[in-house]
């Protein structure tokens, strides 16, 4: 069996993320804004785990990208109704 997945990738322009806050990233709660809970990430991630993906990230000054990866179904879609 060939498992197949899709890739999708988000990039900005910003600062980057900095190298401390990294690892905490996906943790709920974590936010470096004054506003919000902190709970964006860390939902996604949950999500794409639950679903057999992936959320990770490169950062550097001036671009963060985040890829999201789905596995693709082998099974066919259901009948729409």
């Amino acid at each position: 069996v060939v498992e197949q997945r899709v890739r999708i990738s988000i990039q900005d322009n910003g600062p980057g993320i900095p190298e401390a806050d990294r690892d905490r990233l996906f943790e709920p709660s974590f936010t470096t804004k004054s506003g919000g809970m902190g709970l964006g990430l860390a939902i996604s991630k949950s999500i794409l785990e639950n679903s057999k993906g992936e959320i990770s990230f490169q950062s550097e000054v001036g671009k963060t990208i985040f890829y999201l990866e789905f596995q693709l179904s082998n099974s066919p879609s259901p009948p729409k109704t």
